[in-house]
């Protein structure tokens, strides 16, 4: 799984999250909710060091990533996070992995 953040998203998660550099952001799978690989889920968002990191990506100084106990929710694809000029928020791309 390959988890791409785009400059615009990564600085939307430091100013409302006021992260700092170096700081690491978990997406992590929750119960409730939908998306476009897992009827019932959705991924929620904590600041946290990993564990075990499947999927890893900095931008902006700032460490996003999974954890390889939440890979099953990809099914397979790769997740790109770019930001939604229209709605000012980041927005979630699931694309199949090669």
């Amino acid at each position: 799984m390959k988890l791409t953040i785009s400059d615009q998203a990564a600085q939307w998660y430091m100013d409302e999250l006021e992260l700092q550099e170096g700081s690491h952001l978990r997406f992590y799978v929750r119960y409730g909710g939908h998306s476009s690989v897992q009827s019932g889920f959705s991924l929620g968002i904590i600041q946290e060091a990993p564990e075990n990191a499947a999927a890893l990506s900095s931008t902006k100084n700032i460490h996003f990533y999974v954890e390889e106990k939440d890979i099953w929710y990809f099914d397979g694809h790769d997740l790109r996070i770019t930001f939604n000029e229209k709605l000012t928020e980041p927005e979630f791309h699931y694309e199949k992995g090669a």
